[in-house]
Parts: C-alpha cells; structure tokens; sequence
C-alpha cells in the first residue's frame, strides 16, 4: 500500500509538473530571444567572440528539461550518446583527425588555456545536466538545469563584458556576475516553482557554487548542489 501511495503523489507531482510545461517553455524561449540579443549586440563588439560561442552552446541544455518532460529516458540517452560522441571526436582533433564543422566548432569555443589540451566544458555541461535528471524529481531536476544553463551563463557574459568589481575572495570573478547569476536563476527557478523561497533558496545556492574557482566543473557542481537544495525543500 505504501508503494502504490507514493507511486500515485509521484505520478500527481509529474501531472501537475506537465501542466506548467508551457508556461516556463514559453518563458524560456522568450530568455532566449533576449538572450541572443544581448550576444548579437556583443557580436559586433571588438570583444572576444568565443566567449558568445560558448555561451550559445551552453544555453542550448536549457532545452533538457523541455525533452524530459516529453520522454525522460530518451532525453538521458541523447545526454549520455551526446556526451560519449563528443569525447570520441574531441579525442580524434586532438590526434590531428578533423571531423567537419564539429571539429572547427569545438576549436572556435575553446578557451586560450585549452589549446592542444581536451576541451572539458562540453563533457561537464552535459554531465551536470544528466545528474540533475538522475537524481531529482522533474520540478527539481528542472530548476538545477536552468541554473545551470541560464545561471552560470549569464554570470559568464556579465562578467567578462560589464565586471568591474573584482574582490579578491571571489578568484578574480565580479560582483556583477554573481549578481547576475543570482538574478537568472532566481526568476527561473520562481517560473517552474511559484515559490518565492524556493528561487531565493535556489538562486543563493547558484550564486555561491558559480562563485567558486571550479573551473569547468562547476558546471557539474552547480546542477547537482542547486537540485539537492531545492530537493530538500520540496520534501
């Protein structure tokens, strides 16, 4: 009896979950419109344009839980294919073997400090994102990718664009940054959620794991500690 009971408030959670699919869907293709024109803006800047590369692909997982919502273990196998694909051919660039497009995509977005090395970012990214499907129900999995996503990327593109406050207990990341992360992550979190605690909770977790000097695992870091925190609220 205690089984079927929780299968029935989990199979109600997922209902109710579905319901709101296109209110935060809609939300979050109205991000991405006002996401590309802040990088189209930045395009035509004399700034580095790899950083707005980056930041495109990345806000691409955003879609994840859009596709968890339609199939989930479809969505964790394109994840993990796309994930062990990209390794496989990040492997061959750096053997000399060039797969076209992919290959000059990769080299465009890649960091100074990555040349000759394996790019990390991509695997990390869609780690982060199939661990928040792994372990959390859709509401809270979905909060952690679009922290993840939106959170940590506008702090990127804030950062590097508009920062001036620079603390030395930040590692060199601003203040502008964390606030921007902080922002992103707070309205997303509160779209999915209808809870202002919820996205405060949630956007403070954000705010302080993409503070960290992680390097590209905090794309690892934040998903998982952002959906554990709103896991933990939820019970």
């Amino acid at each position: 009896m205690a089984f079927v009971f929780c299968k029935s408030i989990q199979r109600k959670e997922i209902q109710c979950f579905i319901k709101n699919i296109s209110a935060w869907h809609n939300f979050c293709c109205n991000v991405y419109v006002e996401s590309a024109k802040i990088i189209f803006a930045l395009a035509f800047s004399s700034e580095p344009r790899k950083e707005i590369i980056r930041k495109i692909i990345h806000f691409l997982i955003a879609l994840t839980p859009f596709m968890a919502s339609v199939n989930r273990p479809v969505t964790m196998f394109i994840l993990a294919a796309g994930t062990l694909s990209y390794i496989y051919i990040e492997k061959l660039r750096l053997c000399g073997t060039k797969i076209p497009v992919i290959s000059s995509l990769i080299g465009m977005a890649s960091r100074p400090r990555d040349m000759g090395h394996f790019v990390m970012g991509p695997v990390t990214l869609g780690f982060g994102a199939f661990m928040a499907l792994l372990l959390y129900q859709p509401q809270a999995a979905a909060i952690a990718i679009y922290a993840l996503a939106f959170g940590d990327g506008f702090a990127s593109l804030v950062g590097r664009f508009l920062g001036a406050l620079r603390p030395v207990f930040l590692s060199g990341k601003s203040i502008e940054g964390s606030m921007a992360c902080f922002a992103a992550v707070f309205i997303c979190a509160y779209m999915v959620s209808y809870d202002t605690r919820i996205a405060a909770v949630a956007a403070f977790a954000a705010m302080v794991i993409e503070a960290l000097p992680l390097g590209d695992y905090d794309n690892i870091a934040l998903p998982v500690s952002v959906g554990m925190v709103v896991h933990l609220l939820l019970l």
